[in-house]
C-alpha cells in the first residue's frame, strides 16, 4: 500500500478542516473535490478573478449532500489581510493555491501580480501563524529555476528569475522559510511542473498550453507553437498535484519546512504534446488533421524543464500515479464537454 493510499484511510477515519485558497481555481477545486471525498471539513476561500463558480457547482455535482455541508465557502481576496484571518479560523492546514499565475501575465502587469503573489502571500503566512495552523502547503513553482540549465531540476539548484512571476514565486519560499525561523510555523512549498486536467481554464490570453490547444483543436482553428516545437515540459497531471498536498499537509516533521518538485520527472516535447492531443481526440471520435502553426519563442519562456522527484519520494512518499498519456486520457472527455457546451 503506497503512502498515500494509507494517509487517505487515516483521513476518512480523523477528519481534519482543511483551508483551500483559490478554491474555485482549476487546482483548488480538485483539491476540495478530493477532500470532500474524504470526508475532511473545507473552508474555501476566492475572489473568482481568475476562479470560476462552475468549478464549484461541479465539485457539488460529484460529492455526496452530506460530504458538500462539509464546505463553507467565503468570498474574500488573499490581498486583504481581515479575509485570511477569517478564512483560516479553526483550521488545521492551509493549502495556499491562490496567486496570479501566468509569465505573459506578469511582463503586462507586474504590479497585479506581486500584489497577490507577494502580498496576498504574506497575508495568509500572518493569518496561518498567528491561527497557529499545523502546516501550511503553498503552491510553489518550477519557474524559481531560471535561467538554471541543468536538468533534471534538483530543488537546491536555482537560477536567476525571467519573469516578475518566477520572482515572486521565489520570494513565497524566502518569506516561508523566514516564517519558520522566526515564528515557528511549518510549511511546505510544491514547485508545480505544468500541471493540466479537468477544471483548467481552455479560454482567455492566459490559458495552458493543454487546454489552450485542445480548445483550438475542437473548434478546428490553428495550433500555435512557440519556437520551434522541441521546446520540453515535465507535464504533470492534477491527480499527481493534488497527492503531494494531502501527502506534504500530514507529513512528518523532518519532511516540513522544504520545497519539492510536484512533476512526472520526465519530459515532453511540444511537438509530441500536439500529437498526443491529436491522438486523444481521435480516441473520442474527432480527427483534427491540421498541422501546427509555428511562430517565435516566448519572452520569459526557458527551453527545457524536467524535475527530479527523488526529494519528494524519499520524504513526502510522493509516487505519481499518472503519466502524460494517462493523464490526457482520463481529461479529454471533461474537455470535450466543456468546451463543446
Amino acid at each position: 500500500m503506497s503512502r498515500y493510499q494509507i494517509v487517505k484511510q487515516q483521513l476518512l477515519s480523523k477528519p481534519k478542516t482543511w483551508l483551500v485558497t483559490g478554491c474555485a481555481g482549476f487546482i483548488g477545486s480538485n483539491l476540495i473535490e478530493t477532500l470532500l471525498l474524504l470526508n475532511q471539513k473545507v473552508v474555501g476561500l476566492d475572489n473568482f478573478s481568475t476562479g470560476h463558480q462552475h468549478n464549484l457547482d461541479e465539485v457539488n455535482s460529484l460529492v455526496s449532500y452530506e460530504q458538500w455541508q462539509n464546505f463553507t465557502f467565503i468570498k474574500g481576496d488573499i490581498r486583504e489581510l481581515q479575509d485570511c484571518i477569517l478564512a483560516v479560523k479553526d483550521v488545521d492546514f492551509v493549502l495556499h493555491q491562490a496567486a496570479l499565475g501566468s509569465v505573459p501575465r506578469s511582463i503586462a502587469d507586474p504590479i497585479t501580480t506581486n500584489a497577490s503573489n507577494i502580498t496576498g502571500f504574506v497575508n495568509m503566512l500572518t493569518a496561518a501563524k498567528d491561527e497557529g495552523v499545523d502546516t501550511f502547503v503553498y503552491a510553489a513553482s518550477s519557474s524559481t529555476y531560471g535561467d538554471h540549465p541543468a536538468l533534471p531540476k534538483i530543488e537546491e539548484n536555482i537560477g536567476k528569475p525571467l519573469s516578475p512571476y518566477a520572482v515572486t514565486k521565489y520570494v513565497n519560499e524566502l518569506y516561508a522559510d523566514v516564517f519558520f525561523k522566526t515564528y515557528g510555523l511549518n510549511s511546505i512549498g510544491l514547485r508545480y511542473f505544468n500541471v493540466f486536467g479537468k477544471r483548467q481554464d481552455p479560454e482567455g490570453a492566459y490559458a495552458a498550453v493543454i487546454p489552450k490547444w485542445t480548445a483550438a483543436m475542437l473548434n478546428n482553428d490553428d495550433v500555435f507553437i512557440n519556437g520551434d516545437g522541441e521546446t520540453s515540459r515535465d507535464f504533470c497531471f492534477i491527480e499527481n498535484a493534488v497527492q503531494a498536498n494531502i501527502l506534504a499537509a500530514i507529513s512528518d516533521v523532518k519532511a516540513k519546512n522544504n520545497v519539492y518538485n510536484v512533476a512526472l520527472g520526465d519530459r515532453t516535447s511540444l511537438n509530441a504534446l500536439h500529437d498526443s492531443l491529436k491522438k486523444a481526440l481521435a480516441e473520442n471520435n474527432i480527427n483534427y488533421q491540421q498541422a501546427p502553426k509555428y511562430r517565435e519563442f516566448r519572452a520569459g519562456d526557458v527551453r527545457h524543464s524536467q524535475a527530479d522527484i527523488s526529494k519528494g519520494k524519499l520524504l513526502l512518499g510522493y509516487e505519481p500515479e499518472y503519466k502524460i498519456e494517462q493523464g490526457i486520457n482520463k481529461a479529454m472527455p471533461w474537455y470535450i464537454d466543456f468546451i463543446k457546451k
